[in-house]
């Protein structure tokens, strides 16, 4: 945004102030280079990209190893007709089931399968040892938790636009 001076083009209340675009511009940026990051690496190592495991770790900790196809999608704020996508390939890498339920015959349920719970097991210390080098090794343990409430607070305003502020 090159040019762009917080608070100086006259539309008042409407923008964000000097310290709101540092902090949403500077979290966003890290956001997107994590992610490039950590894309990157469990696609070099475990050919999955960060949705897959996020998805298959979903899976793995369900108590079943199955979650109906809907509550996947919200879990992973995710289009249905994308997470069909990728249950399908990952169901053709022999990692996931996708069947009919048999508790409700009208709902789809993805199950991990034994080689999924391998693949994912490798795939999260990959992930884990990038968070840990790459995302909190900067930080202080206080920063860390500091980060930890505010995501807290943020995912949960999300989840209920209607309330505002910390609770």
């Amino acid at each position: 945004m090159a040019g762009f001076v917080p608070g100086r083009s006259g539309r008042g209340a409407t923008e964000l102030d000097l310290a709101q675009h540092k902090s949403w511009h500077n979290y966003l940026g890290t956001v997107l280079r994590m992610s490039t990051l950590l894309n990157r690496e469990l696609t070099d190592c475990h050919q999955l990209s960060l949705a897959d495991v996020r998805l298959l770790d979903l899976l793995e900790h369900s108590p079943t190893g199955s979650v109906q196809m809907g509550n996947l999608a919200e879990a992973l704020a995710s289009l249905p007709s994308r997470l069909t996508r990728q249950i399908k390939r990952l169901e053709d890498r022999g990692l996931v089931l996708r069947e009919v339920s048999p508790h409700d015959r009208r709902c789809v349920v993805a199950t991990i399968i034994d080689v999924g719970r391998t693949l994912v097991g490798q795939a999260m210390i990959t992930y884990a040892n990038a968070v840990r080098v790459h995302f909190l090794a900067p930080l202080t343990r206080p920063q860390v938790a500091a980060m930890g409430v505010a995501c807290r607070q943020i995912g949960d305003a999300l989840k209920h636009p209607g309330r505002l502020g910390p609770s």
